[in-house]
């Protein structure tokens, strides 16, 4: 258990015996060897469940698993049926783009004790794709792949016991003994107070370094007689399987809709099985939907289903970017599969499920817009070879379905590569179809803004640049060459050749700046790199882009707690002393195209910005402000914090918030910094069941801290941030 989470020690631990009253809900058990331990509880919906397990040579086992409308008779949806868990593992490689940011930090050689550390958050790997090397594989050190690197297994059981622990509002029942693969550690099942959710999952560790994985999961003996598979296509169509066809030899994969399949068992109700909607994903170039659901026909009267990770991407031009989890050895990797049970069908069961992401769509709060930024959909180019700043370009749809109100696309200008790569006119030609092409493309409520990153920047690494209004500007300033020139078609134009160029370009057309991926890929090594230097410090550069996923760590409890969190807070204290605004976190994609159908909402957080209407392409200088005031906060959409201020006089604060959710929340946290060290106050919210909200009021002692943030984390995953504000400064009460 990682430190800060003992605060949340439960009212109940030890082998089971005897029965305890869980907040209305009975649960008892007929001996210690969990033979017959059952767990009775209310859930939502006005359904009642009964959850029996049972160990049989060694195999955790669900004996029975019934529900009922209240007051109505039991029916079985599930009787003698256990958890399968499939691991497929590499070997971690580090990412050859990180090399180069490294390099130009002055770390040349790759040392075992270099390799230790950056091996964990890489973008270019895929450590099933045996042997790699090809065109699409070029990025990652240590090619080739060796086919024995790759094991894959099936989870085996030994327990002989089981333990329960209790709160207010959960149970979990753990059995030791697992072995997965190069994993070992227990099984757990949670269920929780007033929800139909039951989460399943594996605990377990590896002394094995540099190791990459990825699991399948789900239940298995499940009866076909009157079942049937349901699920919705990428079309959204309700598609069904009765179970009527032959034996499968293996898992049959569904790119199924919302991640989600159901299995109806008659009358008695169903079973919905999905995975966590954000943090099952590790950062790829495509947000495809590879299909995360699965079924399996085994003899004529069983089947079983669950989720998945395919072995890698449809596409053969980005197969070298599957990069896995990544597993630090000795720490406790958590592999989930949620189920919600139902006394209902299945379409009923799905309506319920979709209900925790607001059936995939960001929702919408008075007086917020919603903005993803860094998406990668090479839009000036495309209409550029259209020929046509009105061509279609579906991305675009397909990302203002999921509820997004401002998408900022970041073209790389010719810039890639260094200066000269292309001409300076199709550069300018380029720049002009961004610029019309987001006036044509925009709408009322949907602003689409021409953005760019700069590869090769000379900041270093890469550099994003969100404009106020349309700029133009070329790479490449020769000796003599005036910052500004006059073009007889675009007017005015920039040389931007060093980093005083382009921090007085900023400056002049109210420009900010943003770190995309920091401390990974090309920007492995910065900020920390230059974070002494002049342009860092500026005002207008802004902020760091925060994704999870590239060195996803299924120990995490945060999403990106290894690299991004921290950053944040480094930072926050790097700047403590410093008159100028704290460096701040933005929500960014890193996929290149994007189409309906795809996972837009699982793959990325988003950023609701303080802005009461969408601006138009000519003058977006109104978020550019939200932007430098950090009046906005962070969410993976589940979590939402429309209200949140520090309030009070003197070292005696509190922090004020109004938080709702949807699945089960687990817990806030006050983080501060007093510009050398961070620490944090966890307060948790065990007693907080799901689809609820609730205004805090957290009273602190500010006597020596000089900023301070705001976070909540549910169940799942899911989270919620805001920017942090400083406290030396800040008047008696200062509101995001």
């Amino acid at each position: 258990m990682k430190k800060g989470f003992l605060v949340f020690a439960l009212a109940f631990i030890g082998t089971i015996g005897g029965s305890i009253r869980w907040q209305g809900a009975v649960v008892s058990a007929q001996s210690t060897d969990c033979n017959g331990l059952t767990l009775t509880w209310d859930g939502d919906r006005n359904q009642e469940f009964r959850l029996t397990f049972a160990i049989d040579n060694g195999t955790p086992t669900i004996a029975e698993l019934a529900a009922r409308k209240k007051g109505g008779a039991w029916g079985t949806l599930a009787s003698n049926v256990t958890p399968e868990y499939r691991v497929a593992s590499g070997r971690r490689r580090i990412d050859g783009e990180a090399v180069e940011g490294l390099r130009e930090n002055g770390i040349k050689e790759i040392t075992p004790e270099v390799f230790e550390k950056y091996q964990w958050d890489p973008f270019w790997d895929a450590p099933l794709f045996v042997p790699g090397g090809q065109a699409s594989d070029t990025r990652t050190l240590g090619l080739p792949r060796k086919p024995e690197e790759v094991h894959r297994a099936t989870a085996t059981y030994k327990a002989d016991s089981c333990t329960m622990k209790t709160d207010k509002t959960h149970v979990t029942v753990t059995f030791p003994g697992v072995t997965l693969g190069v994993f070992a550690g227990q099984l757990q099942f949670t269920v929780y107070k007033g929800s139909n959710l039951i989460q399943q999952e594996v605990v377990a560790k590896t002394d094995q370094n540099s190791v990459a994985y990825k699991y399948d999961a789900g239940l298995k003996g499940l009866s076909t007689a009157d079942s049937k598979v349901t699920w919705r296509d990428l079309a959204n169509i309700r598609q069904e399987y009765a179970l009527g066809g032959a034996n499968n030899d293996r898992e049959a994969p569904l790119h199924t809709a919302n991640r989600l399949i159901v299995a109806e068992r008659g009358r008695a109700g169903s079973i919905a099985a999905f995975p966590p909607p954000h943090n099952f994903f590790w950062a790829r170039e495509s947000d495809q939907n590879l299909g995360y659901s699965w079924y399996r026909k085994d003899s004529d009267t069983t089947f079983s289903f669950g989720v998945r990770q395919a072995d890698g991407e449809e596409k053969d031009n980005i197969r070298g970017n599957f990069a896995l989890y990544s597993a630090r050895p000795g720490t406790m990797q958590h592999m989930p599969v949620f189920y919600y049970v139902s006394a209902e069908p299945a379409e009923a069961t799905r309506d319920a499920v979709l209900a925790f992401t607001h059936s995939d769509r960001y929702k919408p709060i008075p007086g917020y817009k919603t903005m993803i930024h860094h998406y990668h959909m090479n839009f000036g180019n495309r209409l550029m070879a259209a020929g046509s700043a009105d061509a279609e370009i579906v991305d675009l749809a397909a990302i203002r379905a999921v509820g997004i109100n401002i998408v900022s696309p970041v073209d790389n200008v010719g810039v890639g590569g260094g200066a000269g790569q292309r001409m300076p006119e199709a550069v300018l030609t380029q720049h002009e179809y961004q610029i019309d092409g987001a006036k044509r493309h925009s709408d009322k409520d949907f602003l689409v803004m021409p953005d760019h990153e700069f590869y090769g920047s000379v900041l270093g690494g890469h550099t994003d640049m969100l404009y106020s209004h349309p700029v133009y500007w070329v790479y490449g300033r020769a000796n003599g060459k005036p910052l500004v020139e006059q073009h007889p078609k675009y007017g005015k134009v920039y040389n931007i050749g060093s980093p005083e160029d382009l921090m007085e370009m900023a400056k002049r057309e109210d420009i900010i700046l943003s770190m995309p991926h920091p401390r990974t890929k090309n920007n492995t090594g910065y900020p920390d790199g230059y974070k002494d230097k002049w342009f860092f410090k500026d005002p207008h550069f802004v902020s760091f882009g925060y994704r999870w996923g590239m060195g996803i760590d299924r120990s995490e409890r945060r999403l990106c707690e290894n690299r991004c969190l921290p950053l944040l807070d480094e930072a926050s204290n790097w700047f403590a002393n410093d008159p100028t605004p704290p460096k701040y976190i933005m929500a960014i994609s890193e996929v290149q195209t994007q189409a309906p159908g795809d996972d837009i909402y699982g793959f990325q957080p988003i950023n609701y910005l303080k802005l009461d209407s969408v601006p138009t392409p000519d003058d977006t200088s109104s978020i550019i402000k939200v932007l430098q005031r950090g009046d906005y906060f962070i969410s993976t959409g589940e979590i939402l914090i429309p209200n949140y201020s520090v309030q009070g006089a003197g070292n005696q604060k509190k922090i004020v918030a109004d938080v709702g959710w949807t699945f089960p929340l687990d817990f806030v946290e006050v983080v501060w910094g007093d510009g050398q060290h961070t620490d944090r106050q966890i307060i948790s919210t065990a007693e907080a069941g799901g689809f609820s909200s609730r205004h805090f009021e957290i009273p602190f002692d500010a006597t020596g801290k000089k900023w301070v943030r705001f976070a909540a984390w549910d169940i799942a995953g899911n989270g919620a941030l805001v920017q942090p504000i400083k406290l030396n400064t800040a008047p008696a009460t200062t509101t995001k």
